[in-house]
């Protein structure tokens, strides 16, 4: 469901503004410190040795900077970027357009890199492996393959589904990275930061109430400060203080810990309708009229995250916190009666 509020899916809208604000160096990155300390030495030492970059995976939740971290590589390096997207690529003729088109230590960025198809995968192994492109030409007995070599390139794949990737194709990155959820203090930081890029007057009770909505997600926070920034405008005197924050998420329904309607439907269909669980998925689905595929993988990563859900071998369970932040009181397990 990317039309929701906290989706950490791209939206039309976001593309633009996440272009104006996206970091160009590794400098201007705000959290993910273990990944930047990695990619610093491995720029570094492929700088040092004259040497293109070699081939990086990022994968992790979506809205997270995997693009923008493609992009400050390719400008640490000074090297332009290609941008394309798994889906995009349907044909391996497409691919082999794309690789011949590449000049030496250029940067080939593939999003939802685990959704190329096997016969694109084929062409790609050698090309990242042998920096060669095995092309046939003819068919039946007349046809004969020619091998093209091709520059030194960098590929850098993005996946939020590291799983679905085939095992050849994730052996041939040599660096892998995990790009996990953004912690409080780092929000604040990229609040701070976005606020100023959009010359939104915002104080530090504002910065809290944006970043800790945000789901650990930057691009979240940077959709809610600019809700924000127009509930300030038209409801207050532009400035961002932190009851104009509150009043204007409170106004979309995003409550202090990000949750948004469809969280808290999901939530209060497992405690008041089957007592808290447990319940399969099939069964929360049908009961509040979504799809089974959303709530597994839109809704419940952030439930699971903040400790409100238990996924068991029979079911859904909401925990204790979730009744306390839903203000429903926790059932008391009931005495078993004692046999004489």
């Amino acid at each position: 469901m990317p039309d929701r509020l906290v989706s950490p899916q791209s939206r039309d809208d976001d593309t633009a503004l996440d272009r104006a604000l996206r970091p160009q160096k590794l400098a201007d990155l705000i959290g993910q410190e273990r990944v930047k300390e990695n990619l610093s030495i491995l720029i570094q030492a492929a700088q040092a040795r004259n040497e293109p970059l070699d081939h990086v995976l990022l994968y992790g939740p979506p809205g997270l900077g995997k693009t923008t971290l493609a992009h400050v590589i390719a400008n640490e390096m000074g090297v332009p970027i290609r941008v394309t997207a798994g889906p995009a690529i349907e044909r391996a003729g497409d691919l082999a357009a794309i690789l011949t088109s590449l000049r030496a230590g250029e940067v080939l960025f593939i999003d939802e890199v685990h959704r190329l198809g096997r016969a694109v995968e084929e062409v790609l192994y050698p090309a990242m492996e042998d920096l060669a492109l095995d092309i046939v030409i003819g068919k039946g007995p007349s046809a004969r393959s020619i091998r093209l070599r091709l520059p030194h390139f960098t590929i850098v794949g993005a996946t939020t589904r590291l799983a679905l990737m085939t095992a050849p194709l994730r052996a041939r990155f040599g660096a892998t990275f995990r790009l996990d959820f953004y912690d409080v203090p780092a929000m604040e930081s990229i609040v701070r930061r976005d606020a100023r890029l959009l010359a939104l007057s915002i104080d530090e009770g504002g910065v809290v109430e944006v970043a800790r909505r945000a789901r650990g997600t930057p691009r979240v926070a940077i959709r809610l400060l600019r809700r924000v920034r127009d509930y300030a405008q038209v409801r207050g005197d532009g400035n961002a203080t932190a009851s104009v924050a509150a009043q204007a998420l409170a106004l979309l329904d995003v409550d202090e810990l990000g949750l948004d309607d469809l969280d808290r439907r999901v939530l209060r269909a497992i405690i008041e309708k089957f007592g808290g669980g447990p319940v399969g998925l099939e069964t929360i689905a049908a009961s509040i009229s979504e799809e089974a595929d959303t709530i597994e993988d839109v809704v419940e990563p952030y439930l699971l995250q903040l400790g409100f859900l238990d996924r068991t071998p029979r079911g859904r369970v909401a925990t204790r916190r979730a009744h306390e932040h839903l203000g429903l009181a926790w059932p008391e397990p009931t005495e078993q009666p004692t046999l004489l």
